[in-house]
């Protein structure tokens, strides 16, 4: 896997003061996209020891309430980020997951990606569109995106878009 940066503290990729993640890679290719140098898989730079170090330093401090997947899209780097969210829930079980993907929920539902999903606290999905894009919603660029959250060992789960906007 590759990744952009490492942003912390973030308070605008989600709920509470965070560490964001910025994975390299993405299929979509939204028109009008904030962060198309992030496209590229081979964009970045690798993310090796040293890099888990610094994000396991950051979200070891008290006042980081969890970490951030953003991009590229996390999904299209499927299997490190699967590991990644694996590894930070076995060793920071008090931090949520926030998962920015350009997927839509019921298509990764159906997918063989969905395991994925059950280490994600906050799943923003669906592809950013510009004829849709709206300043004052909270954590998304366009009203077709949604923001779900899950509860209880992942067996329920409800879309808290307009919550959160209030």
């Amino acid at each position: 896997m590759r990744y952009h940066k490492i942003t912390s503290p973030d308070i605008e990729n989600g709920l509470g003061c965070r560490v964001t993640l910025w994975v390299a890679g993405c299929t979509h290719h939204c028109e009008g996209c904030h962060n198309p140098e992030t496209w590229d898989f081979n964009g970045g730079k690798p993310f090796d020891e040293a890099a888990k170090e610094e994000l396991f330093s950051r979200l070891s401090l008290d006042y980081i309430k969890g970490i951030t997947f953003s991009g590229g899209d996390p999904v299209d780097s499927y299997d490190d980020v699967l590991a990644l969210m694996k590894e930070i829930k076995e060793k920071f079980p008090d931090k949520d997951i926030w998962l920015y993907t350009g997927y839509d929920f019921n298509a990764l539902i159906r997918s063989d990606r969905v395991e994925m999903l059950s280490y994600v606290d906050y799943l923003v999905d669906g592809e950013y569109k510009e004829s849709q894009r709206d300043i004052a919603i909270a954590f998304r660029g366009s009203r077709n995106q949604h923001i779900y959250k899950f509860y209880a060992d992942h067996n329920e789960m409800m879309d808290v878009s307009e919550m959160i906007d209030k």
